[in-house]
């Protein structure tokens, strides 16, 4: 098998953005990842993507200052070629390193033909669009292999990386999904919530639910090993260090290894939450621990368990991971209710409100725990109607706000990849947050236009609004009715926004309730 070229690579991206169904999409990848030596599937895996592993310090600026006035006659670089290059970038530290790090990406993009510089760049600048986010190239993978897309999924679960699952499998062969067990202290992606609009919608997935209040506090993963704990937030980055009291009570509970999923979050000495914002003070670099932990004490709250002295719970049944919560952590376990019940639902949504929680979680007995997938196994109600969106652009703000990055652009994701606009907001911005968002913002840069400042699209935000109406004017032909920003989502990655599925089915249910009382 040849080395693969990064002009047949390149040429291969385009055509799977170019295809419009998920399902060609998949074939396309699929077709791809079968031609990569074994060697190339990480690189591969990772660029189709979006991602580029190396961190080498460059991005929309260094990219337009390094482009070749011309570009090569003809395509020459293999894919380990260019990765190669990056990894010297990467490896580049020290005085004058950045004048050295631009040097190695214009020696790069100068042998690159006109397709290959328009690949790298998007690549590097975060901007590649071939809509395949990593639970589509996890499928991507099973259809090379011929096999269910669940058994990847599992295996990326526990491995913790699709780029190793994918080679080991495409090298070892489908076999090699099955040896893939939970690792302590690798802490595994966080099974995810859909949205359901009441009660009542629970009720038309499952028949029975596990409900248990939804807190607003930090999604947390617990390692302990003996005496040795770890603790992982949503994004998987380790912060033992911030959270003592944490460690101290995992330490306490009776068990010699486990692995537990919940939230910590600040109470007030009512009891009742205090906001996210407050909790999320804790992470702080540049915070000393025991004077954080004096002002901002921490309370733990676990809703699930994934392992348990030697044992992996992750295939079994939500009712039967929860038993055994029960027994190791009960006065630490959230809230809740199983019923079949929507009247006692909605009673115990109304007790969860009353406590000062978001709203309520509703689980499928009899699921089993799919760490990273949003499906419909978990579904979160909350009387507030919110989404998880995406900053595309900013607008420079006037008057008041003159100097300020402030009105936002808002894009739900695309689940072939990409995003789609909803509309704009300048509401429910603090000053802090005003100033936090002219700083992150010009980092993301990547054009303007009059007043307008495009960006790469990294920053999660969650809008609060009152309607969704049809428009002429966004490509979804829908748009939020009076958008307003409740917090910004450091923990959230862009992966994990809504859809604009989820918000046509918030729209389209709204208009089945109108549609009996028109005439």
């Amino acid at each position: 098998m040849v080395l693969m070229q990064l002009a047949e690579f390149a040429a291969d991206s385009k055509t799977v953005a170019e295809t419009a169904s998920r399902r060609g999409k998949i074939e396309r990848l699929a077709a791809l990842l079968g031609r990569l030596r074994p060697e190339e599937v990480e690189i591969g895996v990772s660029w189709l993507t979006g991602q580029l592993p190396q961190k080498i310090g460059l991005g929309w600026a260094a990219v337009r200052d390094t482009r070749p006035a011309a570009p090569a006659s003809a395509p020459a670089l293999s894919l380990r070629e260019v990765d190669a290059a990056f990894q010297a970038m990467a490896g580049t530290s020290g005085k004058g390193s950045a004048t050295q790090r631009r040097r190695l990406l214009a020696a790069l993009l100068a042998r690159c033909a006109a397709g290959e510089i328009q690949f790298l760049s998007s690549l590097i600048t975060g901007e590649l669009r071939q809509g395949a986010l990593e639970g589509l190239m996890a499928e991507a993978v099973a259809a090379a292999l011929s096999v269910p897309a669940a058994d990847v999924r599992r295996a990326v679960m526990l491995a913790g990386d699709l780029r190793t699952v994918a080679s080991r499998a495409l090298r070892e062969g489908a076999s090699a999904l099955a040896g893939y067990r939970l690792e302590l202290f690798r802490p595994v992606q966080p099974m995810l919530a859909s949205p359901a609009e009441d009660t009542g919608a629970t009720f038309e997935r499952m028949e029975r639910a596990l409900l248990e209040y939804k807190l607003d506090g930090a999604r947390i993963q617990a390692h302990r090993q003996g005496d040795d704990v770890r603790v992982f937030s949503r994004l998987l980055n380790d912060v033992t260090a911030s959270v003592p009291e944490l460690v101290e009570t995992v330490q306490a509970l009776p068990a010699r290894s486990l692995v537990l999923d919940g939230e910590i979050l600040a109470l007030g000495d009512d009891g009742r939450p205090r906001s996210f914002q407050i909790t999320m003070s804790r992470f702080g670099r540049r915070l000393k621990v025991d004077q954080a932990r004096a002002s901002v004490p921490l309370t733990p709250f676990f809703f699930d368990l994934l392992h348990l002295d030697g044992d992996d719970l992750v295939d079994r049944a939500a009712r039967e991971r929860f038993a055994a919560l029960h027994q190791v952590a009960p006065g630490l376990m959230i809230p809740r209710l199983e019923t079949a019940d929507a009247g006692e639902a909605e009673r115990f949504l109304d007790q969860s409100l009353a406590s000062g929680h978001e709203g309520i979680m509703a689980k499928d007995p009899e699921s089993a725990y799919e760490a990273g997938h949003r499906g419909f196994s978990w579904l979160k109600i909350k009387p507030a109607h919110t989404l998880d969106l995406v900053v595309l652009a900013v607008e420079w703000g006037s008057g008041r706000r003159q100097g300020w990055l402030s009105n936002i652009h808002l894009g739900a994701r695309e689940p072939g990849g990409g995003f789609v606009m909803l509309g704009k907001t300048f509401k429910g911005m603090t000053d802090e947050m005003l100033a936090w968002q002219t700083a992150r913002f010009t980092e993301l840069k990547t054009g303007e236009e009059g007043h307008i400042v495009f960006l790469r699209p990294e920053v999660v935000v969650e809008v609060a609004f009152g309607d969704i109406q049809q428009s002429p004017h966004y490509p979804a032909g829908m748009a939020l009715r009076f958008a307003r920003v409740k917090r910004y989502r450091p923990d959230k990655r862009p992966e994990q926004a809504d859809t604009i599925e989820t918000v046509r089915a918030i729209f389209e249910g709204r208009a089945a309730r109108r549609r009996p009382g028109l005439s």
